[in-house]
């Protein structure tokens, strides 16, 4: 199928992976056409197809592409074998990385209904890695008496809703920076585990 005269593959790609982020955050999935996203692109809606299959595959993209994302800069990170000192530089970076992309976050978490069931449970596997990191920490943690949780794994779930949390209220404007926010969830983060 020939591409539409005028687009590049380089540019009109990514142009309308932004566009769909930026429509599914604002308008929710479900209300969002691929000719509202053509038309936000500058492209006729059926151009679309050149660079995905379907409005769901473009869904599921966008949120494999955020988890993707987030796994290898988590993985880069440096950590060392103290619980405490991974728990709060799972709490910053986790603060960091987010409010750096509120509308990929959004759609993370509240368009997961709209998944079909294999992108979920593909979906679901990254999500899953990603909780893994930070109850492993919480169960190093109680190992060594550093931590006082009960259930580790609800505890990740609860530490995680809260930290991304933060995504709904912040703003550059208010009073907080962005490291004094980090460091205000360090604190209530420990005192959720028990330290």
């Amino acid at each position: 199928m020939a591409r539409t005269a005028g687009s590049h593959s380089d540019i009109t790609g990514p142009r309308i992976r932004e566009a769909a982020l930026r429509l599914f955050a604002e308008h929710g999935y479900a209300a969002v056409s691929m000719r509202q996203i053509a038309a936000e692109v500058g492209v006729q809606a059926g151009a679309l197809y050149n660079y995905t299959a379907d409005k769901q595959s473009l869904l599921a993209g966008l949120m494999r592409g955020h988890l993707e994302e987030l796994l290898a800069e988590r993985a880069a990170e440096e950590t060392g074998p103290d619980p405490l000192a991974r728990l709060d530089a799972f709490t910053r970076f986790h603060i960091r990385y987010h409010l750096e992309r509120p509308e990929a976050v959004f759609i993370a978490y509240m368009e997961l209904r709209n998944l079909s069931p294999d992108n979920f449970r593909e979906i679901e596997v990254l999500r899953h890695a990603y909780e893994t990191e930070l109850e492993t920490v919480l169960q190093d943690g109680v190992a060594q008496g550093v931590f006082d949780v009960p259930d580790p794994k609800v505890a990740t779930l609860a530490v995680i809703a809260m930290l991304t949390g933060v995504t709904t209220w912040y703003r550059d404007t208010g009073r907080l920076s962005r490291d004094e926010v980090a460091e205000t969830y360090c604190g209530m983060v420990r005192r959720l585990v028990g330290c």
